[in-house]
């Protein structure tokens, strides 16, 4: 049989806590739905009520590039559920190589924030992908871009960015790649050192930017892509205090080091925040057993993802609170806070 086919249920008896509904009412801050302009939020509501999520913060503000989306979501989230759901804005980078595109651009997100976003998201194709008139790729560093990370410093707003994507991504196809089977299912994620660039190179070019722009807030999505090298990230978390981070798509790296990720989880609890990424809600029962139970030996939901087994975590409340919603409440203003637990 093929090894994707090979999958049998686990012979091991062990005390079992699925959780399906978070300990603590939670922000998700990374997530994304195209059709909040028109559709009924409701649907989502009932969703959102099933796992104990407060807050959803739907980072895909402007859409897929229609300019009125943002304005029109904002407006029916206004209508219906104003303190449930919260919008980052988005830039478009590919016309950087226009002589005004830094002033315009600066003043769509202060335009974009006067009418009620609450951060920006940096797309993975902004620092890999987009090229400028010249085809040559737009470093996520480049100069032209600075004004961008300031002013959202100076409106207090976080920056969310993606950059890069699992370094595996850029190692061969072979019996010795972890990611082998993602790679064989999704043949397009593969990269190289030029296409588009060295992963490391790309990671680089994101840490300088936190490392110019002292004075923003920037959360690294994905935890940076290093939640298989916590020794790493906490190497960056201490050298850029304004560096928070996310565990969106991640999960199945920290299950599989409970101790080690506890610890961790534990040492940066201030600066650690809820993400998921793809909107598929039962997924989300994984991440609260591996955060909130000692369960021992549960399967993860994708096994392209994580052929290994999760282990849970086991944090202790006070953490949780900080990952589910007080770090975002902090980062993000004018939540409605009476929608977590008195203190």
């Amino acid at each position: 049989m093929d090894f994707e086919d090979y999958n049998p249920p686990s012979t091991l008896i062990v005390p079992q806590h699925p959780v399906s509904h978070a300990k603590f009412p939670f922000i998700d801050i990374h997530n994304h739905q195209y059709r909040m302009d028109k559709q009924d939020l409701m649907e989502l509501i009932v969703e959102m009520d099933k796992l104990n999520m407060a807050i959803m913060n739907n980072l895909s503000g402007r859409g897929r590039g229609d300019q009125k989306y943002l304005e029109n979501t904002l407006e029916n989230v206004k209508n219906h559920y104003p303190d449930r759901f919260i919008l980052f804005t988005n830039i478009n980078l590919e016309a950087i190589d226009d002589k005004d595109w830094t002033e315009k651009t600066v003043a769509q997100i202060e335009a974009d924030v006067k009418v009620g976003a609450k951060g920006l998201k940096i797309f993975k194709s902004q620092g890999m992908f987009n090229k400028d008139s010249n085809g040559e790729r737009i470093k996520i560093n480049d100069p032209r871009i600075d004004a961008v990370w300031e002013k959202c410093g100076e409106l207090g707003i976080p920056v969310l960015i993606h950059a890069a994507d699992p370094k595996s991504f850029w190692q061969p196809r072979d019996s010795l790649n972890e990611r082998w089977l993602e790679l064989k299912v999704h043949s397009r994620r593969q990269r190289s050192d030029t296409d588009p660039a060295p992963w490391q190179t790309i990671i680089d070019e994101q840490h300088d930017i936190f490392r110019k722009h002292p004075g923003t807030n920037f959360i690294n999505a994905h935890m940076g892509w290093y939640a298989n090298d916590l020794a790493s990230l906490s190497r960056f978390m201490d050298l850029y205090p304004n560096m928070y981070t996310e565990i969106g798509a991640v999960i199945a790296e920290l299950g599989r080091q409970p101790r080690n990720a506890r610890e961790w989880m534990i040492k940066y609890q201030d600066r650690v925040l809820f993400g998921k990424d793809s909107w598929h809600p039962e997924e989300y029962h994984t991440y609260f057993r591996v955060l909130e139970t000692d369960d021992e030996y549960f399967p993860y939901y994708k096994k392209y993802h994580a052929f290994w087994s999760m282990y849970g975590l086991n944090l202790p409340d006070d953490v949780l609170k900080k990952i589910y919603y007080k770090n975002a409440l902090h980062l993000i203003k004018g939540l409605n806070t009476s929608l977590f637990p008195v203190e």
